[in-house]
């Protein structure tokens, strides 16, 4: 297709997301420009030709997680604890489809609450959305549509910015990352926001989801997933979630709970894997204190203002033994206090007399 109008196309055919945005950056376009490829769909949220907002369906959350992280090396507020919060409040709408913009939601969100100021709230949305125009400018097949912003026209602007400039911009970092790609068939290594190496661009991401048809199984040992989904669940059968940093007591765990009785599900990052845990539910949760991106005091805290988790016991596993720590669990509303090291026995009391 050498010329694209502003109607809407349902059905997939060759896209220029280009030229696409060029016209609709001309034209002064009002609306939701959505663009879906495979499994994957972008959303870049319009008024006057200007861009509002931008996102897409790979891993949002965790997107924004990642800014936020970059962020709090210079605004001290953004704690982990205050980023699985936003999780906590925002994440569900994305899996209940129950908002359409349920990240712009989590900046908003996180203004009101002065985590971030305007300013600071414009910058992150600016390199949000470079990151996401990057993703969709490599897109040559799919399909698109222009729909109104009613949801959005809700939620304060933080910015109006240039269409043109910044499309122009993410085209030559598009064309950097093209001309700089291996030969050789070795992935290549890239730093993210976060100042950490990793294997695959997000360009490779999502090209590679957007080919996918369906989604395949987490890695057992993914960091962040479930290391073991345990046995299916029956009438007699307790689900109990294991939230700790070390493999080795996870495995510990596991094997204590051996039993027919109970399925376990060992989760080694408690950010990442927070929606997990809201979407199994479990009956019991057996959450260690000390954890190098947080507190578990603080994440007790969380769980007990999610209503899912109001009235599941929580037990506290922790070396500490101290009266202090103890005070800290009881402060969170910790169901119980079980010390390292522990054996099957002391483990087992500790789960049958909260589950009873």
């Amino acid at each position: 297709m050498n010329t694209v109008s502003m109607a809407s196309y349902r059905s997939s055919q060759r896209l220029n997301p280009l030229s696409l945005l060029a016209q609709l950056s001309s034209r002064q376009a009002n609306g939701c420009l959505q663009v879906s490829s495979g499994s994957v769909s972008w959303s870049i949220y319009l008024e006057q030709g200007k861009l509002v907002y931008a996102s897409d369906s790979v891993d949002p959350f965790e997107r924004l997680d990642r800014h936020l992280r970059r962020l709090s090396r210079q605004i001290p507020t953004l704690v982990s604890a205050v980023r699985v919060q936003v999780r906590l409040i925002f994440e569900s709408d994305l899996e209940s489809q129950s908002s359409q913009t349920p990240d712009y939601q989590a900046i908003s969100w996180l203004v009101n609450q002065q985590y971030l100021n305007p300013v600071q709230a414009a910058s992150l949305v600016e390199d949000l959305a470079e990151e996401v125009i990057v993703s969709l400018l490599s897109v040559k097949e799919g399909s698109y549509q222009l729909i109104n912003q009613d949801k959005i026209e809700e939620l304060p602007k933080f910015c109006r910015l240039d269409l043109r400039t910044i499309v122009e911009r993410c085209h030559e970092q598009l064309r950097r990352q093209q001309s700089n790609a291996p030969t050789s068939g070795t992935p290549a290594t890239r730093t993210d926001a976060s100042g950490q190496a990793g294997t695959q661009s997000k360009l490779e991401l999502i090209q590679k989801s957007a080919q996918k048809t369906s989604t395949p199984p987490p890695s057992n040992n993914a960091k962040g997933t479930a290391i073991n989904q345990g046995k299916p669940l029956s009438k007699s059968t307790y689900t109990i979630a294991c939230i700790d940093d070390s493999p080795t007591v996870l495995n510990a765990i596991n094997s204590f709970l051996d039993d027919k009785s109970f399925s376990v599900v060992m989760i080694n990052d408690p950010v990442r894997a927070l929606m997990q845990v809201v979407r199994i539910k479990p009956d019991l949760i057996l959450l260690d204190v000390e954890m190098p991106n947080l507190d578990g005091y603080e994440l007790c805290s969380l769980l007990r203002k999610h209503s899912l988790f109001k009235n599941t016991p929580i037990i506290m596993v922790t070396g500490n033994t101290g009266f202090l720590d103890r005070a800290k669990a009881k402060l969170v509303r910790a169901s119980g206090y079980l010390t390292k090291p522990f054996n099957q026995s002391e483990l087992l009391k500790m789960v049958f007399k909260h589950l009873s």
